[in-house]
């Protein structure tokens, strides 16, 4: 069996060393860097206390994503920089060197296409996703390459710039069509080559106005002079330039070129919008989702500096969301983003937009991109430019609601993926799949959870809870082993329905475990199959037999979605009953350390007063309902409120 976690004696060595290093990390900002038991970078992260934010990895519960990263945890490093700012860009330059798997990548979502310019003799007008300290000009980002290619298509005919990347012996046809000047034949001015190049400039700047005005003087004064030929080439140019900006429903008044960001989680994946805005007319969208591990609104930060680092073409002003903690205090009534674009659209253009007042700055989080990109940035609280986010926001939440419902919805496709996932690995039928996971935090509170998914759909009447009895310590292996041997044996017992699957959350290691309890124990032969990671730790493919072998699955299979449905609703279920179980361990332990509680009493103060807060809170007289003197009342308020 392999054995990928380190022994007992090393992780409680690596604990204690974590422990020491905590009581000296410092009051100061800076970037910190999570290792694993075989020293790798996993996860990097920033703060502006280091010694808060690195201490509460390490203190209370979480969610099912960050508890995975947390336990992979055995050593870390910090930086101290001279503010915010330092930190911001030093976590990205980080991230981008170590690509640890914890973190937002955005090694593919980075190749977005520009429009380029080349720094030639003779220069042209190219679409690349590659940017380059070439002297050239770069015009973009675009959401696609089909929306690039469009407004190249539009300038080829409006500005003939050479199109050829080897300049031939001869005239080719775009000469003969108008739309390159020929430089392999004729000799071109400098000049004629510069007032195209600003041209083109100010056009890809937003000034589509200004050209359109241009193009209808030429045509008026072409067909004055009978040249209808002519006159109806500027005609079709204006048609075409129309016909590109017509999709731009959103305007506002200033004429400014903006990005408006906006992000929503759900069940450990983040969506984020971006709605491109150039001279105040919206006309594209681009939207990611990922995987994320960390705090949300961190990792939505550090996509931002991350799809900001290398791009030359920065819009004038940028539109954030607000923290969460800031969020909770600024909602409006009626919220934001409640109207319709239409309306939206509407009131942008009836509003002349006034310069954003200091608390639209952002705080530090403005404060750091501010200095770091030197461009506008505004985290707006009220106002159209709120709406604006908000609307970025609804459409995050929208695209992630359509991943996680749309199979939901549709019974067939649900029945047709567990049948999929059967022929996948060869078994007669995986219409019963019983899934397990364990949850703990560095050993406290071990528990297990069990979820079953009937026909592709979860049946959570089947659901199962189970307390780690006889494992000591944050030991996965046999946490599986005990939890797979009870669950079986009562299956035998009571002539339980037995599973076509089980799904284990582990490698190989933990498949091993859990077949040889059910083959040489219990005597069982259960199909069982574990979720491998990618890089970017992902689902990505299924462990399978004996020894363990991949079995490759298509992201955007329905076999895929289904397995990534029952790897966050075993996270989920467990992670939920963890949280239950520490919180009243936590209860429990608080009233037990006080001389004169017993059991007895603390279930008789839990039940008078509902909860230790109310406990806490309560005044000496109020122990008297219970029978409590004022003596033992004293130590226990003393003793809770000490903490």
């Amino acid at each position: 069996m392999d054995n990928l976690t380190p022994p007992a004696a090393s992780r409680e060595e690596a604990m204690a060393n974590i422990r020491h290093k905590l009581a000296l990390l410092p009051d100061q900002p800076g970037c910190y860097l999570m290792k694993n038991g075989e020293g790798r970078i996993i996860y990097v992260g920033k703060a502006k206390v280091l010694k808060n934010r690195v201490r509460s990895y390490f203190i209370g519960s979480h969610d099912g994503k960050t508890q995975k990263l947390v336990s992979e945890i055995r050593d870390f490093e910090y930086i101290v920089t001279a503010s915010n700012t330092e930190s911001l860009i030093l976590e990205c330059n980080l991230i981008k060197e170590h690509m640890p798997r914890y973190n937002v990548l955005l090694k593919d979502d980075k190749s977005f296409p520009y429009l380029k310019i080349t720094h030639e003799a003779h220069p042209k007008l190219e679409v690349t996703r590659r940017v380059v300290k070439d002297k050239a000009k770069y015009f973009g980002p675009y959401p696609n390459a089909f929306a690039a290619q469009q407004t190249k298509k539009l300038l080829d005919r409006l500005y003939p710039l050479r199109k050829c990347n080897v300049l031939p012996d001869k005239v080719c046809l775009y000469y003969h069509l108008g739309q390159c000047v020929a430089p392999c034949e004729y000799p071109v001015d400098q000049k004629v080559y510069d007032e195209m190049i600003g041209e083109i400039s100010r056009f890809l700047n937003g000034g589509h106005a200004d050209i359109r005005r241009e193009l209808k003087r030429k045509m008026e004064e072409a067909a004055e002079e009978l040249a209808f030929e002519r006159a109806r080439e500027y005609r079709d140019q204006i048609t075409a330039i129309d016909a590109l900006m017509e999709k731009q429903t959103i305007n506002m008044t200033d004429a400014m070129d903006r990005d408006v960001f906006g992000f929503a989680v759900d069940k450990g994946w983040m969506c984020v919008q971006i709605l491109y805005m150039r001279q105040g007319k919206m006309n594209q969208r681009h939207m990611s989702v990922f995987p994320y591990y960390g705090e949300p609104y961190d990792d939505f930060l550090s996509y931002v500096t991350q799809y900001y680092s290398d791009n030359p073409a920065l819009p004038r002003e940028m539109l954030l969301p607000l923290p969460p903690e800031e969020e909770a205090g600024e909602r409006e009534t009626p919220a934001a983003g409640t109207d319709s674009e239409a309306a939206l659209t509407r009131k942008l253009a009836e509003e002349e937009d006034t310069a954003d007042s200091p608390s639209e700055e952002g705080g530090e989080v403005g404060d750091s991109l501010r200095r770091w990109l030197k461009i506008k940035v505004a985290l707006p609280r009220r106002g159209t430019k709120k709406q604006l986010v908000a609307m970025a926001c609804d459409n995050s939440r929208v695209a992630l609601e359509e991943k996680f419902k749309l199979l939901e919805r549709d019974e067939t496709r649900t029945v047709k993926a567990a049948d999929g996932l059967a022929e996948l690995l060869g078994i007669p039928s995986a219409h019963r799949i019983e899934a397990f996971d364990n949850s703990n935090i560095q050993g406290a509170s071990p528990v297990s959870a069990m979820v079953v998914f009937t026909d592709g759909k979860p049946d959570k009447k089947e659901y199962r809870k189970y307390n780690v009895r006889s494992v000591e310590g944050p030991d996965d292996y046999e946490t599986m082993r005990e939890v797979v041997r009870r669950r079986y044996e009562r299956v035998l017992k009571e002539g339980l329905p037995m599973p076509d699957l089980i799904v284990i959350d582990g490698g190989k290691g933990h498949i091993a475990s859990v077949m040889d309890v059910l083959a040489n124990e219990l005597g069982l032969d259960v199909p069982v199959c574990g979720l491998a990671k990618d890089a970017k730790h992902r689902t990505a493919e299924l462990l399978v037999g004996d020894p363990p072998e991949p079995v490759p699955l298509a992201r955007d299979s329905q076999e895929f979605y289904l397995l990534t449905r029952i790897q966050d609703e075993v996270h989920r279920f467990a992670i939920t009953f963890h949280r239950e179980k520490r919180a009243k361990g936590m209860v429990a332990s608080k009233l037990d350390a006080i001389p004169g509680i017993g059991e007895k009493r603390r279930k008789q103060l839990l039940k008078h007063f509902g909860s230790l807060k109310a406990i806490k809170e309560a005044s000496v007289e109020d122990f008297k309902a219970v029978s409590i003197g004022e003596a033992l009342a004293s130590r226990i308020l003393e003793a809770l409120n000490a903490e």
